[in-house]
């Protein structure tokens, strides 16, 4: 049997490297397969970073520009109610301005009586106003010539021009 056993062995060799040359075709696929599927795996890993980053940068970019415009009308908000703030103590000065010219005679009570009768005519009744100045009726209609009346008259005559009063020097 050992003839035969013989005979047979270039048919085992021939199976045997047949075997192994397909196993290493096999195996060579498959780690062609495996190296494909890691590139793919790496590709799609740094197309999801890339993604993943712009998303961040963009959402970054879109906190900054929301916190720019908060900071942009909180500023605002101050600086209006600081103007505000300025704009009452001008009229306060201003008030008082008028009411101390007023009580050292700048402008006579009877000066003012006079403007207030022709604004009302002849027949009006003409008071004297604390803190100086008068006021003046007829039936239907008031004139206030105070002190107060005058000076914030005056500070609504500056208009657009108050502005002026915020501008840098």
């Amino acid at each position: 049997m050992t003839g035969s056993a013989d005979a047979l062995d270039p048919v085992r060799e021939e199976l045997l490297r047949t075997a192994r040359a397909s196993a290493d075709a096999v195996r060579d696929r498959a780690r062609a397969d495996a190296a494909e599927t890691l590139r793919a795996a790496r590709g799609t890993a740094e197309e999801l970073l890339a993604r993943a980053r712009d998303l961040g940068t963009d959402q970054g970019v879109a906190d900054a520009e929301r916190e720019r415009v908060r900071a942009v009308q909180d500023a605002w908000a101050a600086e209006l109610v600081v103007r505000a703030e300025v704009y009452t103590e001008l009229r306060c000065a201003v008030r008082e301005g008028v009411r101390r010219a007023l009580a050292e005679g700048a402008v006579s009570q009877a000066r003012l009586a006079e403007a207030a009768r022709a604004l009302l005519g002849a027949e009006a009744r003409v008071t004297a106003a604390g803190g100086g100045g008068v006021t003046a009726e007829v039936p239907g209609r008031r004139v206030d010539l105070s002190a107060d009346a005058l000076a914030d008259r005056a500070l609504n005559r500056l208009g657009a021009r108050a502005e002026t009063l915020w501008a840098p020097q």
